[in-house]
């Protein structure tokens, strides 16, 4: 009930502006067998041409985060926000990113950082409950909904990413093991 009140707030707040811009919605729900919320996700994404700003709780799917390599690798400007306790494990998307270049900061500020949405190019934004993870697409009963051409509505997720992105640590790739032969560890 709550996820319906939230899309139709979302809806009347953009009211005015969806006259004049000629809107276009999609929605995806998980699980399917067509992965419909995950290619919400990632056609915002893949359709990106100057710059993807990420708001993530949960961040492990590997598909998204190849994409958002992908999106960097063909000159867009990639930044990524994420709770910093639900992406401190040794491995995650996070530490793909990174190590990929991605700008990444982990936030910290609050119990959780519970956002989940995307904004690309100034009037896109993709929002819902999907978390960017594989339980979220597979398991989970989950909804993602895309929003283009909605400049004031992108603008809204656009600044409350900048505030994010400005409160929240930069990520650093993890220490890299060296191992050691295990006879040299015999001799210590």
């Amino acid at each position: 009930m709550r996820k319906r009140i939230f899309v139709l707030a979302i809806m009347v707040l953009a009211m005015p502006v969806l006259a004049a811009a000629s809107p276009e919605l999609a929605i995806g729900f998980s699980p399917s067998a067509r992965h419909d919320a995950l290619n919400i996700v990632l056609s915002i994404i893949n359709c990106a041409q100057h710059n993807l700003d990420v708001a993530a709780y949960q961040f492990t799917s590997k598909p998204i985060a190849t994409a958002l390599v992908n999106a960097q690798k063909r000159g867009v400007s990639v930044r990524v926000v994420a709770d910093q306790a639900a992406n401190s494990d040794r491995y995650t998307a996070i530490t793909f990113l990174v190590n990929h270049r991605v700008p990444v900061r982990l936030n910290g500020q609050y119990a959780i950082m519970h956002n989940k949405f995307i904004v690309a190019d100034g009037h896109a934004v993709e929002t819902g409950s999907f978390n960017y993870t594989s339980s979220a697409d597979k398991r989970n009963a989950e909804n993602a909904l895309l929003i283009r051409n909605v400049p004031a509505l992108a603008a809204k997720y656009q600044q409350e990413f900048n505030r994010l992105w400005r409160e929240a640590s930069p990520s650093k790739p993890p220490p890299v093991l060296i191992r050691q032969p295990l006879a040299a560890r015999s001799q210590g």
